[in-house]
């Protein structure tokens, strides 16, 4: 699987968990830490958690693609899933706000909200 249909995956998994703002940011040629940067919110830490834990198994159940690492399942405001070329951040509501990942990398040509094809 190349780095964009991982991607597409990651965000249809989000997306069919009912995560809000699916939303990619892509980051080749401006970092080496990612290609891509998956951001979504929950509404509440419960959902977020859900959320990122939905996606490992997802990935690993149907593709063989298990996270190299996760961080921040424990409090729920703030999810990291490390997919190599691919890094999923899953964010309670409020937290994303605060952070704001969108602009902070975003340049208004990379930025894109994800919407499921037929839907």
């Amino acid at each position: 699987m190349d780095t964009t249909q991982l991607k597409e995956e990651i965000c249809k998994a989000l997306d069919s968990k009912k995560a809000l703002d699916v939303t990619c940011v892509a980051l080749e040629g401006l970092t080496s830490i990612a290609d891509w940067f998956v951001i979504a919110s929950g509404r509440s830490t419960t959902q977020v958690k859900a959320l990122a834990e939905n996606l490992e198994e997802i990935m690993e159940k149907q593709f063989g693609v298990a996270a190299l690492r996760v961080e921040g399942r424990s409090g729920g405001k703030w999810v990291v899933l490390d997919y190599g070329d691919v890094i999923v951040h899953v964010f309670e509501e409020e937290t994303r706000k605060t952070y704001s990942l969108e602009q902070l990398w975003g340049d208004g040509t990379n930025v894109a909200r994800f919407e499921e094809s037929g839907e």
